[in-house]
C-alpha cells in the first residue's frame, strides 16, 4: 500500500515525480559524516538524504598504505565495490584469512565477521562504493592483534580513538 503522501490528491496513482527515482550526482555526496584518519567517507544514499528505509550507500577512499583496526559491523551486511586501487582484507577470529580485491571486484562482508581493511598499495588510494543493509553506522572494534608487521602500515582505528567516533571507537574486550 502506498503512503498517503505519495498519492496525487484526486488520483489513486503514486506521485512518482516526487517519490520516484533519485539521482545523486558525484558532486552532491555528503562528506559531513564520521571520518577516520587515513579514510574519507561520503554519504550518497540514506534516510536523511533520499528517504531510504533499509539501505545506506556511499563512497570511501582509503589512503595509500593505510589500514583499519580489526572490527565488525554487528548485524549489518556490507557490500564493497572496488573502483580503483588494490584492497587487502583480513578476516576471522584472529584475522587468519586474507585476500585482495581490485577494480571491478565486489566484496561481501556478512554480519559479525571480524575483519580489517588495508590498502595493499603504498602509492595510490583505494576508491570504493559501500552499501550497507541498515542506516546505523555500526562498528564494533575488536582487540585482535593485526598480523601485519608492526610499523609497516599506519593504523587508522586505534585504541585511543575518540569515544565519540561511531565508526572506530575504543575496542571491545
Amino acid at each position: 500500500m502506498m503512503e498517503p503522501d505519495m498519492m496525487e490528491p484526486d488520483m489513486m496513482e503514486p506521485d512518482w515525480k516526487t517519490h520516484g527515482l533519485r539521482i545523486i550526482r558525484a558532486g552532491e555526496l555528503d562528506s559531513n559524516t564520521p571520518q577516520t584518519p587515513g579514510m574519507t567517507r561520503a554519504e550518497a544514499i540514506s534516510h536523511a538524504r533520499v528517504g531510504a528505509q533499509k539501505l545506506w550507500a556511499g563512497t570511501v577512499v582509503v589512503h595509500p598504505n593505510a589500514k583499519t583496526g580489526p572490527h565488525h559491523h554487528g548485524e549489518l551486511e556490507t557490500v564493497i565495490y572496488v573502483v580503483r586501487g588494490r584492497a587487502r582484507f583480513r578476516w576471522g577470529n584472529q584475522l587468519e584469512f586474507v585476500d585482495e580485491a581490485g577494480p571491478g571486484d565486489f566484496v561481501y562482508v556478512p554480519p559479525y565477521v571480524p575483519h580489517q581493511e588495508l590498502n595493499a598499495r603504498k602509492d595510490e588510494p583505494v576508491e570504493a562504493v559501500i552499501v550497507r543493509s541498515g542506516q546505523e553506522p555500526i562498528v564494533v572494534n575488536l582487540d585482535i592483534p593485526s598480523p601485519e608487521e608492526v610499523g609497516d602500515t599506519p593504523h587508522i582505528a586505534r585504541k585511543d580513538a575518540p569515544k565519540d567516533d561511531p565508526f572506530h571507537s575504543a575496542p571491545k574486550r
